[in-house]
């Protein structure tokens, strides 16, 4: 039975992932509702605010009789669910809010939309759940244990695992799990926490680079990507995408730091450097993303030298003048390792 899908609802929509889906949604013609809290604050929002097609809603998703609210006074068909505490580090600081946010009203959430009949749910989950891996020249796939080694991962697996095998199934509901690489990349709200963004900012800069481990690996995906992937989803036959789980990235795109520098370096090239020895990270994995692009028939646009070019032309050029402003960062300067 195939779900059609009209209007659909992005909580956390205001983020650095949301605020580009929610163009992208536009752009194809969806109705789109976005509720966030604003914890970065809205004016990613700006330009698509008289958008006829797009509603915002300022709600906390662990406020559950006011989202309870929106959920029952609108005809949602999908729900795209990005809200969270975000990151390893964020959700060390602030674990409580983590646990509440990340699993408890998680969990609400979709036993809510599944009562209430809304047909498919998408949740953005992460490819740091695989942890470090057993082989280090292997790749891990959907089917690969998971091995979380953070609470930020350890509630994202926790909610997996729920949506996908304990929920009771039923074929008028279409949970989805997409488990994203590391992103990078422009964005209406802009991060320069990610591994790629603060790289480029920092050499675009002029500053010397402090790199601990050049070693290890990780899976790359820029954020526009992102975008790309859950309108796949949403377009995608149910039989395809229902209780599925899908890596986001492409298999070629896996890089060690030093990679990336070397990357960085073709823009670039006066880059300074100082590596610092470490023999141990709990998050050393190479990904395969090729079901996605098999079973879907999704392909990245954007490649880590793609975003590297972007993110050095925005930094040097003052379309961003401060990149060090607080609102750019997850979390606050002095937290920081």
């Amino acid at each position: 039975m195939e779900l059609s899908v009209e209007h659909v609802l992005v909580t956390g929509g205001a983020g650095y992932v949301g605020s580009g889906l929610l163009r992208e949604l536009l752009s194809q013609g969806y109705y789109v509702t976005c509720v966030d809290k604003l914890m970065f604050g809205g004016e990613s929002l700006l330009d698509i605010w008289h958008n006829d097609n797009f509603t915002f809603i300022k709600c906390d998703v662990n406020d559950w009789d006011a989202f309870n609210s929106i959920l029952t006074d609108n005809n949602f068909d999908a729900v795209i669910h990005l809200a969270a505490i975000v990151g390893d580090p964020a959700c060390k600081l602030h674990s409580d809010l983590a646990n509440k946010t990340n699993w408890d009203s998680s969990k609400w959430l979709i036993d809510r939309c599944k009562e209430i009949g809304i047909s498919k749910f998408l949740f953005a989950s992460t490819c740091s759940n695989y942890g470090k891996m057993d082989d280090p020249e292997s790749y891990v796939d959907e089917d690969s244990k998971l091995a979380p080694v953070s609470l930020y991962a350890e509630l994202k697996v926790k909610f997996e695992q729920y949506m996908l095998n304990e929920m009771t199934k039923s074929d008028d509901f279409v949970p989805t799990s997409l488990r994203f690489s590391t992103v990078y990349g422009l964005s209406p709200r802009m991060r320069f926490d990610l591994t790629v963004n603060e790289f480029t900012k920092d050499l675009a800069l002029g500053r010397e680079l402090v790199i601990f481990g050049e070693q290890f690996w990780r899976p790359y995906c820029h954020v526009k990507d992102f975008s790309n992937a859950f309108i796949t989803v949403l377009k995608s036959p149910t039989e395809k995408v229902a209780y599925n789980v899908f890596n986001v990235g492409d298999t070629q795109e896996n890089y060690t730091k030093q990679m990336l520098i070397d990357e960085i370096k073709k823009v670039l090239p006066e880059s300074k450097i100082k590596y610092v020895n470490k023999n141990e990270d709990p998050r050393d994995y190479r990904v395969n993303s090729d079901k996605i692009k098999r079973e879907l028939g999704f392909e990245i646009t954007m490649r880590v030298s793609d975003g590297i070019k972007e993110v050095k032309r925005m930094v040097q050029e003052g379309v961003i003048q401060d990149p060090e402003d607080q609102k750019y960062y997850n979390i606050p300067h002095e937290c920081k390792d």
